[in-house]
């Protein structure tokens, strides 16, 4: 199995994540480290889809100024170019595998798609 991680290395729960795919055996790891390799808009487009949430539910809140720019109650659209311009307002770890993708926090979330 290949399973993407769009990791920050120093987020506590995207380490968790991280360590769980290690642990889990014969998985092929793709670590892409989301500040310095931003997904782009499409891709993050295809990945809120395929977890079945809104961007707007993978913005990040803390640590960010995505309340003083009015992004939790933003479309989608607005959200998606919000996160493309500025990758820190996207919330870490979301991990896509060949059974889908979520948002790994808690990071035993992951559990459902290996």
């Amino acid at each position: 199995m290949k399973a993407t991680i769009w990791h920050n290395p120093r987020c506590s729960k995207s380490r968790q994540a991280l360590q769980i795919l290690r642990d889990a055996g014969d998985i092929d790891i793709e670590v892409v480290e989301y500040l310095k390799q931003p997904p782009g808009r499409e891709k993050l487009a295809q990945l809120y889809r395929d977890a079945g949430m809104s961007p707007a539910e993978g913005l990040r809140l803390g640590g960010t100024d995505a309340r003083e720019r009015g992004l939790p109650g933003a479309d989608a659209d607005t959200v998606l170019d919000a996160m493309a311009a500025d990758p820190a307002l996207i919330e870490r770890p979301l991990v896509e595998t060949e059974k889908g993708v979520r948002l790994c926090r808690p990071p035993e979330r992951l559990e459902e798609i290996l």
